[in-house]
């Protein structure tokens, strides 16, 4: 537990100094601060899945890796914008971040098409990384679009070229490749005390994935939507999680199963039920996100109750605990009927919005 906790810490550090250095080096070149959110700092907070996972491959324990990625876009869905949108209702006004929510449903149904055989092989994860380069591309093109309110906030937090030109080339370097340095020792330490604790209670390697490993490596993620959140640039935190949750998928997934020398194996649990849940998830988000909907207080609070729902099945299956029928009865029966009439209403108030 101890190491698992100094590998986490030094992930999050050393994933918040690749993200400064790099930011600082991209707006010194003058990239437009709106692409540095967009790419670099979506991109960076997912570094920690992304060593986690390739360590994870090297190791031979591939279930960590798939665990990860599922594991850690519920969390940020459902826990990082639910916790967002209790500090302030969250306004979607970027344009990009309405195109992605799409783009993030159709990637995570991609997940399921391509795993429905029980492996993610290297064909798969070559298709899914060359998604991300042009998803990069798309970002870029579709940045110009932007207004100016949304440029100005990005602008703010980041920082414009004149502000940046005159730091340091040599400290932001150091930033960057300490970062990377930091993020593979503790993404080995925090691998390989995961694994040792999921060996010790008898829980799979695939519940250790989508739940400690998931968590952990998400907690960039929840830093920047938060802090973003409370100074109200409440388009940085949705863009954040949405372009992060992309990246999970085609980059990290994919470079993951390029790498495995089998694949990654696709278990019958993540088929039918981890990876439907991601999809929903993304679903989920559909009528908040679209057309400049809003995700208010109660929203919020209502994904963070399925979270911990979420969490407390895992939990109940793992150690196939005696109340796991009656909590399933629960959910089916009650809570996600529910859910679904909820959902139902706000797609017809946003279809009527449109109209």
């Amino acid at each position: 537990m101890l190491l698992l906790f100094v590998g986490l810490i030094l992930l999050v550090i050393g994933a918040e100094a690749l993200v400064r250095g790099a930011s600082k080096l991209a707006a010194a070149a003058g990239i437009p601060p709106l692409v540095i959110g967009l790419t670099i700092v979506a991109y960076g907070t997912s570094t920690p899945e992304m060593a986690v996972s390739i360590m994870s491959c090297l190791a031979g324990q591939a279930d960590i890796s798939l665990g990860n990625v599922v594991g850690s876009n519920i969390f940020n869905v459902l826990f990082i914008l639910g916790i967002s949108a209790l500090i302030v209702p969250l306004v979607v006004s970027q344009q990009v971040v309405r195109l992605d929510v799409p783009l993030m449903i159709a990637v995570s149904i991609l997940t399921l098409i391509i795993g429905m055989d029980g492996k993610i092989s290297r064909v798969d994860g070559i298709l899914l990384f060359a998604g991300i380069i042009a998803y990069t591309a798309f970002l870029i093109y579709e940045s110009r679009k932007e207004s100016k309110e949304v440029q100005g906030e990005y602008a703010k937090e980041y920082g414009s070229k004149k502000e940046t030109i005159h730091k340091s080339l040599l400290i932001n370097m150091m930033k960057i490749f300490g970062g990377l340095g930091l993020l593979v020792f503790g993404s080995r330490l925090f691998v390989d005390s995961a694994v040792h604790i999921a060996q010790l209670f008898g829980i799979s390697e695939l519940v250790i994935g989508l739940t400690i490993v998931a968590v952990g490596t998400s907690l960039p993620e929840l830093a920047t939507s938060v802090i973003a959140a409370v100074r109200g640039e409440r388009d940085i935190a949705v863009g954040n999680v949405v372009g992060s949750n992309i990246f999970n998928i085609l980059a990290v997934l994919g470079l993951s199963s390029i790498i495995a020398p089998d694949g990654i194996t696709v278990s019958t649990g993540a088929k039918h039920f981890d990876i439907p849940v991601m999809i929903a998830v993304a679903i989920a988000c559909l009528p908040f996100f679209f057309s400049g909907g809003m995700l208010v207080r109660w929203e919020g609070s209502v994904f963070l109750g399925y979270y911990v729902a979420y969490m407390v099945y895992l939990v109940l299956a793992g150690m196939q605990h005696e109340a796991l029928p009656m909590f399933n009865a629960a959910m089916l029966y009650f809570v996600i009927p529910l859910s679904l009439l909820t959902l139902i209403i706000l797609i017809y108030r946003t279809i009527r919005s449109l109209k």
